[in-house]
């Protein structure tokens, strides 16, 4: 029987520690380092080379559908009755927000250091120490609304574009798609400054800290984010997904820019022997409540 997937803001205090413990009980394991070793090696940029397959690119929604169900199977064989929430960014769009309560996630990282000072993931609690990151810091940072060059969320209308969209993704497969719903939702543009970011991309610029760059999956809201992209990207199918669930259908040939670089629809997605065809279905194992 398929599991729900609650927004965080209708979450009880009871659904709040469980979650809490069983990502608490991952990092005792060293189980939830594995995550972030994992998102690092395959966070593969437009100038680096080889294949990417979890950023900017096709595969982008069903590589991360994958990782998402792989950290919440980890979680429910500590906690059988817990799934990830899903942070709607454009509705809660404050830090005042639930998610970042003391008895959740915790709230915004200091003025000086930008550490995260409350809740259960704060460093001095002992319990979230950083060991898997892009800089030195051992404590969990975040650094809400870039005050140095202020942002904010997404709003409801910025996600609008991306669900109106009705074209999976298209050339050039890559950051610079000015079409299609995948990167209009990753959130890819040719801007300036902020004007860069939109969707996904703007909650990662406007967490800051740790959600910056491929360690991101340091702070727990990581999840909370994509679960939600995970929800915008099953809404899409159903109004959007008998032309094309997943684009290209074949993959680029020898001589094309993308040859070797991306997955197409039929293609084996590395880390595991499962292709993006493979993730378009998935309300045998969980719903969105």
């Amino acid at each position: 029987m398929a599991y729900i997937r609650q927004n965080q803001s209708t979450l009880t205090a009871a659904q709040k520690k469980r979650f809490v413990a069983a990502v608490l009980a991952l990092k005792r394991k060293g189980q939830y380092d594995d995550f972030v070793r994992t998102h690092i090696e395959f966070y593969v940029s437009d100038g680096d080379g080889g294949l990417r397959v979890a950023h900017m690119t096709p595969s982008f929604l069903p590589w991360h559908r994958k990782f998402l169900l792989d950290f919440e199977q980890a979680l429910q064989r500590v906690d059988s009755g817990v799934s990830v929430p899903y942070w709607d960014w454009t509705a809660d769009r404050s830090p005042a927000a639930s998610l970042w309560a003391d008895d959740f996630l915790g709230g915004n990282g200091r003025r000086s250091d930008r550490q995260v000072m409350t809740g259960p993931f704060a460093y001095q609690n002992g319990n979230w120490k950083i060991t898997e990151s892009e800089s030195e810091a051992e404590y969990l940072t975040r650094d809400f609304g870039r005050p140095h060059d202020p942002m904010d969320l997404p709003k409801p209308e910025d996600l609008a574009v991306a669900m109106r969209d009705p074209r999976y993704d298209a050339e050039p497969w890559n950051s610079l798609t000015e079409t299609g719903f995948r990167n209009r939702l990753e959130g890819w543009t040719s801007g300036r400054g902020n004007d860069r970011w939109r969707n996904h991309n703007q909650v990662h610029r406007w967490v800051g800290g740790h959600m910056l760059g491929a360690s991101s999956v340091n702070d727990p809201v990581f999840w909370l984010n994509h679960a939600f992209v995970d929800l915008c990207w099953s809404r899409w199918y159903e109004r959007h997904g008998d032309a094309a669930p997943y684009l290209p259908a074949e993959p680029p040939r020898p001589g094309q820019p993308q040859f070797r670089r991306i997955i197409a629809a039929e293609e084996r997605m590395p880390p595991w022997d499962v292709r993006p065809v493979d993730l378009i279905e998935h309300k045998q194992l969980y719903r969105y409540g």
